[in-house]
């Protein structure tokens, strides 16, 4: 609906003009305004779209009350309606930019035609921004999607060379030369409170929120170098604490990792953060993985560390052998260390309890494992260990006990039917009813590709088809395909085939003349 106002001091001036115009217009709505200073004060309340205003009045002139309105309504548009033909009232005007001038008295078509043209330049104006806003609506959705499929990768070594820097380099909020991973604990069912998160983490701008993949919500914190390390993951974890409510808060928890100095390396403050969240029962709700307790001082923690960065990678992609034989040495180098057997079987159940948080991750329900009596030695210690692992490689196998091909196949073609829209590893998981990362593992296994790729193929099939249309511009063909910026389409495009889409296009189009 489009509001128009008529100035004049004129009553009989007002009346003739909104009949006119009520007439030619039936949608409008229109009031009513005495002089300048009351045009004012009902802009403020009316907000119109049009205003039609005369220049000589009392109390302000014309010219005086545009100057007013539009220091608060840059965007309104005027007509001026005077009886005085004089160039200095109309330079003036046409300097405020007034859209036309109007001759007292004005014929009825004259009014017509003048505020008709104001009107088609008004629903243009409105058509466009309407345009404009949902476009970035479009791309603000995408980058949220970008945003989740950056950590994705950089977290769970999805990494595809060809996007990952192009992705980056896309988000609002930029990457510094240190960061660190945190991750948030919610109870079960707490989806809810994710937009909530995101918006505390993007308020201030401090680092890229993950997907909520079961109970777990990653996210890669930025340092800020006007702060101590501590006191910025402090902040920032009480921050997200005080999203929670009240009875809810307790079952909340955030580990905190260590920092790293590299993007690429940023997968080993994850696994800290992981590791840092194994005691949920503090009082204060978050912990820093430097505050880990070491077990036992002989035992380096370096050595302890190379084990569990495998040990992630051996548990999601399914390799229990590899698992066994893990914990194995573990156990056998507490033995030789000579560390006591209590010791030695918490470490034991401490990498065990990480191995169900890894499960629990992929989607896997399984309660934490323990151990229903003290060992009386290693034997005994080793053979319960591989009970409890036994059982969790139970829960693997029937969670993803179904048809592989059939999976693969039901990916491939949602992915090639949906391949101009935005998809993530996320929506992936929901369409398909697989976790994001052994989606990632199947691709990789049976088809010896990353996600990402074969993505990216589906679109440069489609946009090769489109390019040999030469009354498609790449603008249109990037938004075809799935891209949201052609210039991200062509680097895309041209890293993929080697050519730019142009160069292409024009090779093609040799050929077949």
């Amino acid at each position: 609906m489009i509001k128009l106002l008529i100035v004049d001091d004129e009553p009989i001036e007002r009346e003739s003009m909104q009949m006119i115009l009520q007439k030619a217009f039936p949608s409008l709505t229109i009031k009513q305004a005495k002089n300048g200073k009351a045009a004012v004060e009902i802009t403020n309340i009316f907000h119109p779209d049009i205003i039609l205003m005369d220049i000589m009045m009392p109390v302000m002139t014309g010219l005086e009350a545009i100057e007013q309105i539009q220091s608060q309504h840059p965007k309104m548009k005027f007509v001026m309606v005077t009886a005085y033909d004089m160039f200095d009232y109309a330079r003036q005007a046409l300097k405020l930019g007034v859209k036309d001038y109007l001759l007292k008295p004005s014929k009825a078509k004259e009014i017509v035609a003048a505020v008709g043209q104001v009107l088609d330049e008004h629903r243009k104006e409105k058509s466009e921004e309407t345009t404009r806003q949902t476009k970035q609506e479009e791309w603000t959705k995408a980058l949220a999607l970008i945003e989740t499929d950056v950590v994705t990768q950089l977290l769970y070594d999805h990494v595809h060379e060809i996007h990952i820097d192009l992705l980056m380099n896309m988000l609002s909020i930029q990457s510094t030369e240190d960061q660190f991973v945190m991750v948030v604990l919610l109870p079960e069912g707490s989806g809810r409170y994710y937009s909530l998160i995101k918006e505390k983490v993007r308020k201030e701008r401090s680092g890229w929120v993950g997907a909520l993949y079961g109970r777990q919500l990653p996210i890669i914190v930025f340092r800020n170098r006007e702060q101590s390390f501590r006191s910025q993951a402090i902040a920032l974890a009480k921050s997200i604490l005080s999203a929670a409510d009240k009875d809810e808060k307790i079952n909340w928890f955030i580990g905190i990792g260590n920092v790293s100095t590299k993007l690429e390396e940023i997968k080993q403050s994850y696994q800290e953060s992981l590791i840092a969240t194994m005691d949920t029962t503090l009082p204060v709700k978050f912990r820093f993985y430097s505050d880990v307790p070491v077990l036992d001082p002989k035992i380096e923690r370096g050595l302890v560390k190379e084990q569990e960065k495998q040990f992630f990678d051996q548990i999601r992609l399914g390799e229990w052998e590899k698992v066994r034989q893990g914990i194995l040495d573990v156990i056998q180098r507490f033995e030789q260390e000579g560390a006591h057997l209590v010791q030695t079987q918490q470490r034991a159940l401490e990498t065990l309890w990480v191995a169900s948080r890894i499960m629990d991750e992929m989607g896997i329900k399984s309660d934490a494992p323990y151990y229903s009596f003290q060992a009386q030695d290693y034997r005994q210690l080793r053979t319960e260990t591989m009970l409890l692992i036994d059982r969790m490689e139970v829960l693997y196998e029937n969670h993803y006990d179904k048809t592989e091909a059939d999976k693969i196949y039901q990916i491939q073609r949602f992915i090639k039917e949906h391949s101009h829209e935005d998809i993530s590893l996320e929506i992936l998981s929901k369409k398909i009813d697989l976790s994001p990362i052994y989606i990632s593992k199947l691709f990789k296994e049976k088809l010896g590709i990353n996600y990402i790729e074969f993505l990216t193929e589906c679109r440069m099939e489609k946009a090769k088809k489109l390019l040999m249309d030469p009354d498609k511009s790449l603008k249109e063909i990037s938004f075809d395909v799935g891209y949201h910026e052609p210039n991200y389409f062509s680097k895309v495009f041209k890293k993929m085939c080697g050519v730019s889409p142009k160069e292409y296009r024009k090779t093609l189009l040799n050929k077949t003349s």
